[in-house]
């Protein structure tokens, strides 16, 4: 039988590259997207002036714009390129500054195309939260690159946050 902690992560499941809609969206759309995906299992550590379930607004968007941690958006749509940069975004400001995550997302771009670099995030973000949760370790000790150990360790910081968080919730709600 599971318990309150990991069965917030059943259905947990960031949009793969191919997974991501293959038209340009609006903001709108592009909020409801995220929202919808992560609002769930992540929170928005400074949320007194948003919404419960609003981990992404469009003034944060607008924001990461001018900020150049997106491009801007083409004819007011967004492409894959910025939706999956998005998704980085809203799980690393979990715990990293926007400063941070810019030089992150830089980082992960140098050595890979976007498509790529994506979906390992995707994947080492999950199966991060499932060893936090389950108390395995998450380590690869075949791998030698500098760049794997990094965003494996920012990774884990994030689900530790997000472990943290949850636990918290579910023993002061049975308090």
């Amino acid at each position: 039988m599971k318990n309150d902690s990991t069965t917030f992560l059943d259905n947990f499941h960031i949009p793969r590259w191919e997974e991501l809609p293959s038209i340009d969206l609006y903001l709108d759309q592009v909020v409801n997207l995220i929202n919808s995906c992560l609002s769930p299992y992540l929170f928005f550590s400074n949320n007194c002036s948003i919404g419960e379930n609003e981990l992404l607004t469009k003034t944060m968007i607008n924001n990461y714009v001018k900020n150049s941690l997106i491009e801007p958006p083409i004819k007011k749509q967004y492409s894959r390129s910025q939706l999956s940069k998005l998704f980085v975004i809203c799980v690393l400001k979990q715990v990293y500054s926007m400063q941070d995550i810019k030089i992150l997302i830089d980082v992960a771009l140098k050595n890979s195309n976007i498509k790529t670099a994506y979906n390992k995030f995707c994947n080492l973000f999950e199966e991060a939260l499932i060893c936090t949760y389950t108390k395995k370790d998450f380590i690869d000790t075949h791998s030698t690159s500098d760049n794997l150990y990094l965003l494996k360790s920012v990774l884990l910081s994030c689900s530790y946050k997000i472990y943290v968080h949850n636990i918290t919730n579910i023993k002061s709600e049975k308090s």
